[in-house]
């Protein structure tokens, strides 16, 4: 579970595509937020806060509070950016509204722990990593900041599943029909055109030798 950030904010008027851009030139970004059954709630924040923020890893894990500067806060997840095509800079945020008993899907990094003592990666193995994001399903209190795999004990050919990470029994993968791959320790293609190169000279040496003349074959009596 991550630490919760606060967000200062202020409530707008809607006013179109103008006045979203009007709000950017004064250095602020229109959002909204909408969930939980209630109206959507349009406000706006500090454009530079949120580039800082959006470019941040795992923003979209990450649970912020809305300070409007009333009694409550409001606790959100980032759901949706939209970016300029020229310039890249946010234009938009979409928050959630999230709640004790919400429950999100969310894409959660993947780390791997221990790799400097990994037998497999100290004889030269590669880390072929299958994937860098799982994506999970969880009450949003309980988001993982990353979901970690230890690698000090694989050796090359050894591989990673999901089994081999311990999950809150509240988050569940996405993907529940099987035990998926997330990495593996392969040789480095060097040593696997090696051993390549070896098997077939193997092969070439063990192929019987032939001749011209033709082989005796049997006759019907």
């Amino acid at each position: 579970m991550q630490d919760t950030s606060t967000i200062k904010a202020e409530v707008r008027t809607p006013r179109g595509k103008g006045g979203a851009r009007a709000l950017r030139r004064q250095g602020r970004l229109p959002a909204i937020i909408y969930g939980r059954d209630f109206e959507p709630l349009a406000i706006d924040i500090d454009l530079d806060f949120s580039r800082r923020e959006i470019r941040r890893p795992g923003f979209r894990t990450r649970l912020y509070d809305i300070d409007l500067n009333r009694d409550s806060t409001i606790r959100v997840l980032p759901h949706a950016v939209a970016f300029h095509p020229v310039t890249d800079d946010p234009i938009h945020l979409d928050f959630l509204r999230v709640g004790p008993d919400t429950r999100v899907t969310v894409e959660v990094p993947v780390a791997f722990l221990n790799q400097e003592v990994s037998p497999g990666l100290k004889r030269g193995g590669v880390l072929n990593i299958v994937r860098r994001t799982i994506n999970v399903n969880c009450p949003a209190g309980l988001i993982p900041e990353a979901i970690e795999f230890d690698v000090s004990e694989l050796e090359i050919g050894d591989s990673l599943h999901i089994s081999h990470t311990q999950l809150d029994p509240a988050v569940k993968p996405t993907i529940g029909d099987r035990d998926f791959t997330v990495a593996s320790i392969v040789a480095p293609s060097a040593l696997v055109s090696a051993a390549t190169a070896e098997e077939e000279e193997d092969e070439e040496a063990e192929e019987p030798e032939t001749t011209d003349e033709p082989e005796d074959t049997p006759t019907e009596e």
